[in-house]
């Protein structure tokens, strides 16, 4: 038997029906799915999308690695590496490894850090794309990201870095904007611009939540849209 390989599948944002026909027919045959989860007592959501999918199946192996939700380098390194091995494990017995990630494999995804360690041992990586979580947010409030040569900005975290930029912007995606406070609102504030402001919380489930501006309270599938206006 030859070397397995690893497959970052992106199952979207929520719904199962926004899997791509490629991401489906890869959960159906793979050998064995990984599905990472923030901590050990709370269920991959990931896996939620797919599990029914998963439902007709019973000849698959399934394993959980852990990435908890910390900026502790050190602790994050260590959990990249056991879940490097434990992918490593099922890939030198030849058997193909799906890892299944919210939204898309290329963006903000934990498929990078495993990606990175997997290529280093020398294992081959595929990636298969899925819907983005601020496409998905666009298309739940029928809003247009982009038209022409208008510019899009995808900010993970909002600093320094924003303020410096954002008169160039049209559109901005804030990712899990709760957590950046009221120091957006300031920000955006300060543009004299007019703006359209929506916030998208849990894009695509079946309590999806859509606020026109900021949303202060939401949970960490939260996601704030701001066109300017010409």
């Amino acid at each position: 038997m030859g070397e397995g390989k690893l497959i970052g599948v992106g199952v979207g944002p929520g719904d199962s029906e926004l899997l791509t026909l490629k991401a489906v027919k890869i959960i159906k045959d793979v050998p064995v799915i990984c599905a990472p989860r923030s901590s050990r007592n709370k269920p991959s959501r990931a896996l939620s999308i797919i599990k029914d999918i998963l439902a007709s199946r019973d000849n698959y192996r399934l394993i959980e690695p852990v990435f908890p939700m910390t900026r502790d380098i050190n602790k994050l390194e260590r959990h990249w590496d056991e879940a490097a091995k434990l992918v490593a494990d099922e890939l030198e017995k030849g058997y193909d490894v799906a890892f299944v990630t919210l939204g898309d494999p290329s963006l903000y995804s934990t498929f990078s850090y495993l990606q990175e360690r997997i290529e280093d041992l020398g294992f081959e990586v595929e990636m298969v794309p899925g819907v983005t979580s601020f496409t998905g947010c666009a298309a739940s409030a029928s809003m247009t990201l982009v038209e022409g040569d208008e510019i899009l900005v995808v900010v993970p975290r909002v600093d320094e870095r924003l303020k410096e930029i954002i008169s160039y912007v049209d559109t901005c995606i804030i990712m899990k904007s709760p957590r950046s406070g009221s120091e957006i609102e300031d920000i955006i504030g300060d543009d004299p611009r007019e703006k359209k402001i929506v916030s998208i919380q849990n894009c695509s489930m079946k309590d999806e939540t859509i606020r026109e501006g900021f949303m202060r309270n939401g949970n960490y599938l939260s996601t704030t849209i701001i066109k300017f206006r010409k």
